[in-house]
């Protein structure tokens, strides 16, 4: 698990997804993860597999595994 502090207030978190294998893919996974409340930032990288959110708070991992399944893909847990 990687969680760190960009700025005062803000977390970092990355997870695992599995199934990402082009642009389209990462789209689809930042678009739904970006609707979450106090998520500032979201970069998916479909060769790793890993998604980086930034947030005002630490994300409720079933929240995020909810968005990940919405945009047709996986969570496997946090990286």
């Amino acid at each position: 698990m990687t969680v760190e502090t960009d700025t005062p207030g803000s977390v970092t978190a990355v997870y695992k997804v599995s199934g990402m294998s082009c642009g389209h893919c990462e789209g689809a996974v930042t678009g739904e993860i970006t609707q979450l409340a106090g998520v500032s930032s979201v970069k998916a990288v479909a060769s790793t597999g890993e998604v980086t959110v930034t947030s005002a708070a630490p994300l409720d991992e079933e929240a995020v595994r909810t968005a990940v399944d919405e945009a047709g893909f996986e969570l496997v847990g946090r990286a």
